[in-house]
């Protein structure tokens, strides 16, 4: 049975763990712009904060930085709306926040090419993105480079050190040439998501991957 060739896997995770980490430290990282508009639509995002500063200051040109020039007509519209029902009662005022959030969010995610499926609650943010975002709100990326660098590299040592010890019995039956096969196409599928996110290939704004992906490595 022909082995795989793993100094082709190797150079492929070194590549991948090598320009992750770089991009990471010079700020420049594909794979986390993509993940901070994936939780734009939740009730404690970015495009959602940006709207209560707005109505807070009266300024809508805290929303405008997030949807497209074609939309400015259209959100500010609605935001002289909002602003004009807010000043009926408490009850108008939630309506009419939680209206110009789920428009704003909708809008501005339909400019980014992403579906909209409803505001998230507060909370609903993977811990991963909620560090990118510190980061971003502290200036610094050293913790989130270093937490991020960490995941990466247990990830694939975890899978690696799996495709190992069953090439060790692959040729034993067929079955256990099986389990490696599996294993190895799952370490390298891995592998070329973390390549993929890195070069800023893969899908953006939380949508899914393109099932085609499979048809790379098998």
């Amino acid at each position: 049975m022909k082995i795989p060739n793993f100094k082709i896997a190797y150079k492929l995770v070194s590549f991948a763990i090598g320009f992750l980490i770089l991009s990471l430290v010079t700020g420049v990282c594909p794979l986390f712009v993509s993940l901070v508009f994936a939780h734009c639509d939740t009730l404690d995002g970015p495009v959602v904060n940006a709207a209560r500063k707005a109505l807070e200051t009266g300024n809508v040109d805290f929303v405008l930085i997030w949807v497209q020039k074609k939309d400015e007509t259209e959100i500010k519209k609605i935001f002289e709306k909002t602003v004009a029902v807010r000043k009926v009662s408490r009850e108008a005022k939630d309506m009419a926040d939680m209206y110009f959030f789920e428009t704003l969010v909708r809008i501005h995610r339909t400019g980014e090419g992403a579906s909209y499926t409803g505001l998230k609650p507060s909370g609903a943010v993977e811990p991963a993105i909620a560090a990118a975002d510190l980061a971003v709100e502290n200036e610094s990326v050293d913790n989130l480079a270093k937490e991020v660098s960490e995941a990466v590299s247990g990830g694939i040592h975890k899978r690696f050190n799996n495709v190992i010890e069953k090439k060790k019995h692959i040729n034993e039956s067929v079955e256990a040439g099986r389990e490696y096969v599996e294993s190895y196409v799952e370490f390298i599928h891995y592998v070329e998501k973390l390549h993929l996110d890195a070069a800023g290939k893969s899908a953006a704004h939380g949508e899914p991957e393109a099932e085609s992906g499979e048809e790379h490595h098998h």
